[in-house]
């Protein structure tokens, strides 16, 4: 079905969607837990934002279904670092003109575009290092995967990816706090 689909099948896409939407949504939900709701996006709107994304990218070869949640992962991610910025640009007035204002309280406050963007910043620092541990991160932290997913996505054992998801939060832990 995938193969139909990248082929140009319109049918086999449609089916591919409504096989695979159940996945997508279950991605986006596991990326979203724990933020306020409203905060960025909605569950339905990431998971229809990265399809569109995904069937723009023409050039997109898929071999299987584990390929194509990898791919779906890195969609997500890179809608919600998009939305971060967006969101931090409109905060701090877009092209309007800056007028400071005496108050400390909203330094105090923490915002989750900021969060997003410094963990985004440092999963690209981590990728250019160790480019299997940014992948883990990336499948379990904005994918939802498993360790007997992403291992089976990896081609390497769980042991492995439980060593590289440690590995990669203490070097994620060093970079953030830096």
């Amino acid at each position: 079905m995938i193969h139909r689909a990248i082929d140009g099948d319109a049918s086999a896409a449609d089916d591919l969607l409504r096989a695979l939407y159940p996945d997508l949504r279950r991605l986006a939900r596991a990326r979203l837990s724990g933020h306020q709701r409203d905060v960025l996006i909605d569950t339905t709107a990431l998971v229809h934002e990265c399809y569109l994304r995904m069937s723009a990218a023409s050039q997109l070869k898929l071999a299987d279904r584990q390929h194509f949640l990898r791919y779906a992962s890195r969609a997500m991610r890179s809608v919600i670092v998009d939305l971060a910025r967006e969101r931090q640009t409109e905060r701090r007035g877009g092209g309007d003109e800056h007028v400071p204002l005496d108050t400390t309280l909203a330094d105090r406050l923490g915002h989750p575009e900021e969060e997003i963007l410094d963990v985004h910043a440092a999963l690209t620092e981590l990728a250019a290092a160790e480019p299997r541990l940014a992948q883990v991160v990336e499948l379990r932290y904005f994918g939802g995967m498993s360790e007997a997913d992403i291992a089976a996505a990896l081609g390497v054992t769980e042991r492995t990816v439980r060593r590289d998801w440690q590995k990669a939060r203490l070097m994620l832990a060093a970079v953030l706090r830096a």
